[in-house]
């Protein structure tokens, strides 16, 4: 097999995998076991350490813990006196598969959401506070404060809230007075709507340190791992939402382990006045860009980020004035394709070429197929006779691999395109086609394509060239709208291109 041969089918084979990875990987991830009754003791890592009932209460505790809400234009959330904690948080501008607003935080876990104490087991996460303030209810560029204050002979705590009517952004002070250091943590879960969508990209704790992105899996983190120095932020993620924590000062060190069915994140600070940003919502890249605190980062556009990112302003600039985020795809489609028209031409006249001397090169192999070196050697000659560059063909197609990879990457993840519709049955971009209709018509111009190209004398690479449609359109099947109609509109415009040039070949022969 020759090199134009090898090199193409190594190029269909990369699209199929590098695509159906993403998709079929979730497929194969463990499950995770259903959670053991409460021990007596909590595991916290690989060493149990016994959960904090030692610390003393004061005189005039609160008792029993008591809620306070929070309401503002983009969510609703709650918060407890037992630990100073979060309870519950709602989004209310973003909605679930029943029409209701997206959670956040379900119900609190083994350890609840910015729960703290001195050791792993954030011993005052379950103690009760006292409460300073009442119920906010905060519009537009409104702000509010709620405080929760702890206080045992040895130590005290002050925690103090500032919420904004219009911004995700929370703002967290601790002042922790008597302690050598303490742990801070995100709790079980909270930043996570979405467990089992199998698109995601990743799901779970998710940490910055200096430019790296750090991704934690449950059933990958065996011993806990300890991150110093360059630490960011740290943060849990689905497709689409997040919680994070981003530290003002310097911190000491993140901290992650496996703690019964969850994977906990926390950071040790230490004592003295600490303030944080508390970040829960949605991935909106310009809103977290605003904050200055590279939350953008949680957004992972990939390994072509340099084409990714510009395609994505793009996009969102098309919609900006179309409306419509299907027909900005397809705008976006056309216009990504306009540099590649030159190339695609040559390849098709290079393929066509290639194709005109399949015969000398059948009678080439016969004829040295007992000596490599002479076939080689002879064939390079006939190349250069007929003025025919065997990769030539394929590398139009090698080219436009980054920026299919970027495009594809912006459509995965974007969450613009979450619930967005396009038209008739589409009523949501960033969900499969619910009938299957436009993964077929895609399959359909996928075998129309290749009947219209210039096709190989050889019969294997022939059968295998007619077996791709049929396994992308099997493995578009599951996969978002948006992105199965960017490679519907692409094969459009690939047949719309071939037409015209099988008639110019077809003229010069002639």
């Amino acid at each position: 097999m020759d090199m134009d041969k090898r090199t193409l089918i190594a190029v269909v084979l990369a699209v199929v995998v590098l695509i159906g990875y993403q998709y079929f990987s979730a497929l194969f991830q463990p499950q995770k076991p259903a959670p053991p009754p409460p021990p007596a003791e909590t595991a916290v890592g690989s060493v149990k350490k016994e959960m904090p009932a030692a610390v003393s209460p004061v005189a005039g505790e609160p008792s029993p813990a008591q809620d306070v809400t929070v309401e503002t234009g983009l969510y609703a959330a709650t918060l407890t006196s037992k630990g100073g904690t979060l309870k519950k948080f709602t989004l209310k501008t973003y909605k679930d598969k029943n029409g209701l607003g997206v959670s956040l935080l379900q119900a609190q876990g083994l350890f609840p959401p910015l729960g703290l104490g001195e050791k792993e087991d954030f011993g005052l996460a379950k103690v009760n506070f006292s409460l300073k303030g009442a119920n906010l209810t905060l519009k537009g560029s409104d702000s509010g404060t709620i405080t929760f204050e702890y206080a045992a002979p040895q130590f005290s705590v002050r925690r103090t809230f500032t919420f904004y009517g219009d911004r995700y952004k929370i703002d967290l002070k601790d002042e922790v007075q008597g302690l050598p250091e303490y742990w801070l943590t995100l709790g079980s879960d909270f930043g996570i709507h979405d467990t089992k969508d199998e698109t995601a990209p990743h799901v779970g704790p998710v940490i910055l340190k200096d430019a790296d992105r750090i991704e934690l899996e449950k059933n990958k983190l065996g011993e806990p791992k300890i991150y110093k120095e360059g630490l960011k932020w740290v943060a849990q993620e689905d497709k689409y939402f997040f919680a994070s924590i981003v530290p003002s000062g310097q911190v000491l060190e993140a901290k992650a382990w496996n703690a019964q069915d969850s994977t906990v994140v926390a950071l040790k600070v230490k004592p003295g006045v600490n303030s944080f940003i508390v970040y829960a919502g949605p991935k909106e890249y310009e809103r977290l860009q605003e904050l200055k605190v590279g939350l953008e980062h949680i957004i992972d556009f990939g390994f072509f980020s340099i084409l990714a990112r510009p395609l994505f302003w793009i996009l969102k600039f098309f919609h900006s004035f179309m409306g419509n985020y299907g027909w900005a795809i397809v705008l976006l489609t056309i216009i990504v394709r306009i540099p590649f028209i030159p190339l695609l031409n040559k390849s098709q006249k290079a393929m066509k070429k290639m194709q005109d001397i399949q015969p000398k090169l059948t009678e080439l192999r016969e004829k040295h197929k007992k000596d490599p070196q002479k076939l080689q050697k002879e064939t390079m000659e006939m190349y250069k006779k007929y003025k025919v560059n065997p990769v030539s063909g394929c590398l139009p197609m090698l080219l436009q691999i980054p920026v299919f990879f970027a495009l594809y990457k912006v459509l995965m993840i974007a969450i613009e395109l979450r619930g967005a519709p396009f038209m008739l049955w589409i009523t949501d971009l960033s969900a499969k086609d619910p009938y299957y209709i436009m993964p077929i018509v895609m399959g359909i111009t996928m075998v129309l394509q290749q009947k219209m190209t210039p096709t190989s004398l050889d019969p294997k690479m022939n059968k295998i060239m007619m077996l791709m449609p049929v396994v992308f359109t099997f493995l578009f099947l599951g996969f978002a709208s948006g992105l199965v109609l960017y490679w519907l509109v692409n094969n459009i415009l690939s047949i719309i291109q071939q037409f015209f040039i099988n008639r110019k070949l077809a003229r010069e022969s002639a």
